[in-house]
């Protein structure tokens, strides 16, 4: 034992193997990283990730009135709600019915960063307020929260961004992506 623990002072031991290092060794990160990219491309289906353009912001109430949606960035992410929508579902509420159904999805945070930030450096996560194409239903749906700080990380590096999307209500916003179906 050391003089330290002599004094009254007990050393801590941890009881992980110090030969491995398992949050800050880049090959195992990008090894991880890679494997969740192939799944989601085996796994996943091909979105259309719409970037909200910002036109005439209020200061004020922090909103923009006449938002619109030009560029269109397709990717491929995970339908992590396999057994259908989740969320409130449909509401009756004073005025008419509510459809609040949910569906959360998972992107490769370095494919994003390839699809999207690499042509927009202004983008550089997915942001709430974006569109996200579903063609398999062919629905818009907006995205309410990103959880882009997990509790935990493997390998110590984000690797996915899951998306929490909600039905898109259309209210008078400008739509010219150039695909036809999301346009009319």
């Amino acid at each position: 034992q050391r003089q330290d623990a002599a004094e009254g002072e007990e050393e801590q031991v941890m009881a992980t193997n110090v030969f491995f290092n398992q949050f800050e060794y880049a090959p195992e990160q990008n090894l991880m990283n890679d494997l969740i990219v192939e799944m989601i491309q085996i796994h996943g289906v091909d979105f259309v990730y719409i970037p909200r353009d910002i036109n005439n912001k209020d200061e004020i109430y922090n909103a923009d009135d006449i938002s619109s949606f030009t560029d269109t960035y397709p990717i491929e992410m995970y339908v992590l709600d396999y057994q259908g929508f989740q969320g409130d579902g449909n509401i009756l509420s004073k005025f008419g019915v509510e459809i609040r159904d949910q569906i959360r999805f998972a992107v490769a945070r370095s494919r994003f960063e390839e699809e999207v930030t690499a042509s927009d450096e202004a983008i550089n996560r997915p942001r709430e307020g974006d569109l996200i194409y579903y063609p398999l239903n062919k629905k818009l749906f907006e995205i309410k929260f990103v959880n882009d700080k997990p509790t935990h990380y493997p390998m110590g590096v984000l690797q996915v961004y899951e998306l929490t999307t909600e039905l898109y209500e259309y209210s008078e916003e400008q739509f010219d992506t150039g695909y036809e179906e999301i346009d009319n």
